[in-house]
């Protein structure tokens, strides 16, 4: 019996490596090829089919009404010389496609957003659903669609004491920006504890994630700079690399022959007009992709960087804190180091560490100088000293600081978790995205009616998940997020599972063409 089980083992690990090849070798493919390889071509059309259908009674919808009922579109017309706001076209979507399921967005909640959370019912008040009416009566779900990764968002346990204490001590917030008199000693102590964490010498907090990378990038790099960016990026990265002024290059998502050859494009062109060489160049790269759930393949890009010698910039917001064995993201999880081999590292608080705000990482050098120039420093109000408490609580907590080993057990079971989902729904027959281990967990729902459809058949069982679609993603791959944390269990995981496959098998999304390999706990 010893025998068969140990023999069961080795082929389960043989399996394992086998199914963790597969996805060294899928890392460069792009969605398009993803769903060209799985997305059987009818479910493929169907899907296009189905936003020409909504396209076209949209314009119907709208000659009609423009006719019959002028009153409901004047804030569409020039009134009393003034231009409208929103034009005719621009206002299309929101007003013939989103308007239609907003039921799905925007959803009230109360309470902790943990494992479970608490929905506050409401119903439409128009056919518009642009009012809306509380029924006073509340529905407490499974929570999937919270990036609360570790657990850390919680009114109870040594975190939230932490902050308790501190309120008593500092109040709520600060009336003034960090370069004034806003810089209190729990700031130095919180940017001290984020250094160590990460890895680097210094480290500069920020009170908005998305303020982050939108003010620093500019501070970073401007006219006559150039930015390689991933056609993937977040749009605070998007922002912040128009914001600068540099010239923008995009490459393929996560195809390293790509970016070398568009690299390789720019550097022998050299600048717009002048053709003289860079004065830098910048590549930015996230490390969780949250709307994909892959990875960026930063050891390849290491290896590019010492090639052709240019700055790396790397946005840490999903994956610090839920990947790598210590929780200190994909540095930590490719075997990276961020000292030597990353010039830039960026991250979120609002994800891992159940808090708010970001960070920049760095040399001392590079982050005394965006001390001096980046605007969300310099302009704007520094997280409050709860939140810091909070960040401080939480990080310490994953570092074993604590004298537990409940952190390291955080990160172990995100993975196991996340794992546990992944492999099931592909064994299902789902068209699944992302990487393995990844805490975003990505399922095709293709055709547009299918995307409401989806949330609220997951909602009449008790799960809440976010559904997402055009333009977030691109027109033929809306899908659900499943989001998941330490906190659940692994039967709130298989519920998860037996929800999923029940609305799969009702809505036809089990449409996998690919043969499934990998295995599970």
């Amino acid at each position: 019996m010893a025998e068969q089980k140990a023999e069961l083992l080795r082929q389960a690990q043989a399996e394992q490596v086998d199914s963790e090849s597969d996805v060294e070798e899928e890392e460069g493919e792009s969605e398009e090829e993803q769903i060209e390889h799985e997305a059987p071509m009818w479910t493929l059309l169907t899907t296009y089919f189905g936003y020409l259908v909504l396209i076209t009674f949209g314009h119907v919808r709208d000659f009609f009404g423009k006719i019959f009922r002028a009153g409901e579109y004047a804030y569409l017309r020039e009134q009393n010389g003034y231009a409208p706001l929103n034009a005719d076209f621009e206002n299309f979507y929101t007003r013939r496609l989103y308007s239609r399921i907003r039921d799905i967005f925007n959803r009230p909640i109360t309470g902790v957003a943990g494992r479970t959370v608490k929905l506050i019912e409401r119903v439409p008040l128009d056919r518009h659903k642009s009012t809306w009416k509380f029924t006073g009566s509340q529905r407490e779900c499974l929570n999937l669609s919270s990036y609360n990764y570790l657990g850390f968002a919680d009114s109870q346990g040594p975190c939230a004491d932490a902050v308790e204490e501190v309120i008593h001590k500092y109040g709520t917030g600060i009336s003034t920006t960090r370069v004034e008199s806003g810089t209190l000693d729990i700031h130095s102590e919180l940017e001290s504890v984020v250094a160590r964490f990460v890895g680097t010498e210094s480290a500069m907090c920020v009170n908005m994630g998305f303020a982050t990378n939108s003010t620093t990038i500019p501070a970073l790099v401007g006219k006559g700079s150039l930015i390689l960016s991933d056609e993937l990026n977040h749009s605070s990265i998007v922002f912040g690399a128009r914001l600068s002024g540099a010239s923008i290059r995009v490459y393929k998502h996560n195809n390293i022959d790509d970016l070398e050859a568009v690299l390789r494009d720019a550097i022998s062109r050299g600048q717009p007009r002048t053709h003289r060489p860079w004065k830098k160049i910048l590549l930015v790269v996230e490390g969780l992709y949250s709307m994909e759930g892959s990875m960026a393949r930063l050891r390849d890009i290491v290896d590019l960087k010492k090639k052709y010698k240019f700055f790396l910039y790397v946005d840490e917001a999903h994956s610090i804190g839920a990947l790598g064995p210590n929780g200190r993201g994909i540095c930590d999880l490719k075997g990276v180091d961020p000292a030597r081999d990353v010039d830039i590292m960026m991250g979120t608080f609002t994800k891992s560490f159940g808090a708010a705000g970001g960070y920049i990482a760095g040399k001392k050098s590079i982050i005394d100088y965006l001390r001096t120039r980046a605007l969300s420093h310099i302009y704007a109000e520094p997280i409050s000293p709860p939140i810091a408490q909070q960040i401080i609580s939480s990080v310490r907590i994953i570092l074993g600081e604590d004298g537990t080993t409940d952190g390291r057990d955080r990160i172990a079971r995100l993975r196991e978790n996340a794992n546990l989902l992944q492999t099931e729904l592909k064994r299902m027959g789902f068209i699944v995205y992302g990487d393995s281990g990844s805490p975003v967990v990505p399922l095709l729902l293709f055709n547009p009616a299918k995307i409401p459809a989806f949330s609220r058949e997951c909602l009449e069982r008790g799960v809440a998940v976010v559904t997402v679609g055009y333009p977030a993603t691109p027109i033929i791959s809306g899908r659900v997020r499943f989001c998941v944390s330490a906190s659940h269990t692994k039967e709130d995981i298989q519920y998860v599972l037996k929800v999923a496959s029940e609305v799969g098998d009702k809505l036809g999304l089990k449409v996998s063409t690919r043969k499934f390999v990998g295995w599970s706990k």
